[in-house]
């Protein structure tokens, strides 16, 4: 045994002993505490060197799989924290109630402390096994914990630094802990605090998945908190009964136990009934509304959010809700579709991070809309949301439109000059649509603005310094554009940080829920529409080439159009029900030939019902233009590169082709 493991040996039995020593220990009486157990209640020896108890692999199996939930939670946040400390020699890790460690995130500079200590999955690492630690004290404690080093009881041990802290359920029981251990020689306290705070997050993602069929009332005391790691969250029945609240819903409220509350209807915690709170909540686009504690007249702020199961909504024109705070405006985009549930949870995680965003996506997928809701959801809300489409602007224009000039800059400009895009949206959200048509040339001058946050305007000499979140979104693979020389590899990387897939509509699993909410937010105020279970069936099966953007003008089109509020077959425009051969009573039957016999529409084999519409509508706008591309784009809200690829795509020519520029 080395010199430095005999002085650490009879420390233990000093402090144990004699109860002295406490001011030379970091943790005070928790840490005495512990020691006393070690040495009294469990007899371990501080310089055993016993190995490390290790679970079976189907004990550990079946343990974690009883912490399924939490476990697909932590790993997530546990991947976050390990990037955060990613350098400084720290692992990851997550136990349960028992200290058995499930999960591990290791740093390579820590496998030799690992291997010398036992921290490998099944490893048990309760306090009456390894003595003094952050995982096995924390269980006891209950509470955030650090162990530095000869702090811990088993002198094989006193390498380490350990922060801790417990994870508990909704019903406040001890499920587990999430530790960070590395080499570090000083004790730092701003480790504990960003294992705490992932603890946190865990709570409340898991209470959060776990009541998703329910409703949630989610709050706080201040209106830009809630949506985010503080915010208190109770569980709700559909008549408003308290199921279930969070640690830091009690917290909030001055409970210090859930039974306090769970049962209890919320009009006896708020003072607003439960019917008025889902209400609220809707009609204010889910924009957190002012309610009251009973108990203190405490003012807090409040969203009720609904079952994902559930479809009551109410009528709502909510295409550019004024200021959603917390995560409202990523909220109302999800319906219950898998992949936009990960989109969703994924943005939330890095809205207020300095990560490069890309949306990728087919045209129409919503990827603007997106974009929107994730400066809504900011703390940037309330700065500007500035979007450009690099594909809409002539090329010889680009440049000036992103980065402004000065008077005079150049013949044609004006007077007074131009603030660019990159101008007006500093402070708040540059959306960049489009970027893989953006020149090579700009490319360059982007990604110094990128890298040096400053821009300096056409003609000017000095540069303005930006504060911009920058996302941008294209439609192309970029990868094989940087493989032909048409995107720059190195703005490639700079803006790859987290890429999200705007799903086709097609793919999307929510399709009745999300044409029901479209045609609420195409109807008038106070004058829902509802739709026929066969239209909704029929429009469910389409294939939507042109995705969100497509169905919802399609909407906005028979609502305008209707004799009742109740949608049927019939409402649907002429040129739709003839490329689907749907009739209304008491119409003749049509084919889709029939509605492609126009001139220049040939009948088109590879084409679904939809796209044949769609192929009609085109060639009609394309007519009524007299095929001038420029005016049919602006006409359709789309850069002319998408309709080049939409003319292509219908298997539309002009009868002249050289006349077809």
């Amino acid at each position: 045994m080395s010199k430095f493991a005999v002085e650490h040996v009879k420390r233990v039995h000093s402090v144990v002993h004699d109860r002295i020593g406490s001011d030379r220990i970091g943790s005070g009486n928790r840490i005495t505490r512990s020691w006393i157990r070690c040495l009294n209640e469990y007899q371990l020896n501080p310089d055993s060197c016993a190995d490390p108890e290790v679970v079976a692999p189907s004990e550990l199996q079946e343990r974690q799989e009883r912490l399924a939930d939490v476990q697909a939670v932590a790993k997530v946040e546990m991947a976050n924290l390990y990037q955060q400390l990613a350098g400084s020699g720290y692992a990851i890790m997550l136990t349960d109630r028992e200290g058995v460690l499930l999960n591990y995130f290791g740093d390579p500079a820590f496998t030799h402390a690992a291997s010398k200590t036992g921290l490998m999955q099944g490893a048990v690492w309760s306090e009456r096994v390894q003595g003094t630690n952050g995982m096995g004290t924390c269980l006891v404690e209950r509470r955030p914990i650090t162990v530095h080093q000869d702090e811990h009881y088993l002198s094989r041990n006193i390498g380490l630094s350990c922060a801790a802290a417990p994870i508990f359920d909704h019903g406040g029981e001890l499920v587990g802990v999430l530790d960070a251990s590395g080499e570090s020689r000083l004790a730092q306290q701003h480790t504990l605090a960003l294992v705490s705070m992932s603890v946190q997050l865990i709570e409340n993602r898991v209470f959060l998945q776990q009541f998703r069929h329910d409703f949630i009332l989610r709050f706080h005391n201040r209106p830009e908190f809630v949506g985010t790691l503080s915010e208190g969250a109770i569980a709700l029945s559909v008549t408003g009964t308290v199921l279930a609240a969070s640690r830091a819903a009690l917290s909030l409220l001055g409970y210090t136990s859930p039974a306090e509350i769970v049962g209890r209807d919320v009009c006896e915690l708020f003072n607003i009934t439960f019917s008025g709170l889902v209400d609220s909540s809707v009609r204010r686009a889910y924009h957190p509304v002012p309610i009251f504690e009973v108990r203190g007249n405490a003012r807090f702020f409040a969203v009720v959010y609904q079952p994902v199961a559930t479809t009551v909504r109410r009528p709502q024109r909510a295409e550019s809700p004024p200021a959603l705070a917390g995560a409202s405006a990523l909220d109302a985009l999800q319906f219950g579709d898998p992949a936009m549930s990960a989109n969703i949870d994924i943005a939330k995680r890095v809205m207020e991070r300095n990560v490069a965003v890309v949306l990728l996506g087919e045209t129409g997928t919503g990827k603007e809309r997106f974009a929107r809701a994730m400066h809504l959801s900011s703390s940037r809300a309330t700065r500007p949301f500035v979007a450009i489409n690099c594909a809409s602007i002539p090329e010889s224009l680009v440049e000036s439109e992103l980065f402004g000039y000065r008077a005079g800059a150049f013949t044609g400009a004006s007077k007074d000059g131009q603030r660019g895009k990159l101008l007006q949206a500093n402070g708040g959200t540059l959306f960049l649509d489009e970027i893989g048509d953006m020149p090579v040339a700009l490319q360059a001058r982007l990604l110094r603005v990128l890298e040096e946050r400053e821009v300096v305007p056409l003609g000017a000499e000095t540069p303005v310094r930006l504060d911009i979140r920058l996302i941008s979104a294209t439609h192309c693979d970029l990868a094989r554009q940087v493989e032909s020389g048409a995107f720059r590899e190195d703005l490639y990387y700079r803006l790859q940080g987290v890429t999200f897939t705007m799903p086709p509509l097609r793919e999307r699993l929510d399709r009745g829920e999300l044409i029901r909410q479209l045609a609420l937010e195409e109807s008038d105020a106070g004058c829902p529409v509802e739709l026929e279970d066969s239209l909704l069936a029929l429009l469910e099966r389409q294939r939507w080439p042109g995705n969100l953007r497509q169905l919802r003008h399609l909407l906005r089109t028979m609502i305008a159009l209707r004799e009742s509020n109740r949608l049927t077959l019939r409402d649907l425009p002429p040129e739709y029900r003839q490329s689907l051969g749907e009739t209304a009573p008491g119409e003749p039957v049509l084919t889709v030939a029939a509605a492609t016999a126009a001139p220049g529409a040939r009948p088109q084999p590879g084409l679904n019902p939809f796209e044949c519409a769609e192929r009609e509508v085109l060639l009609q706008e394309l007519k009524r233009h007299q095929w001038n591309l420029s005016g049919v784009a602006r006409e359709l809200n789309i850069s002319r590169n998408t309709l080049y690829r939409k003319l292509q795509r219908l298997n539309i020519e002009h009868p002249d082709k050289s006349l077809f520029h």
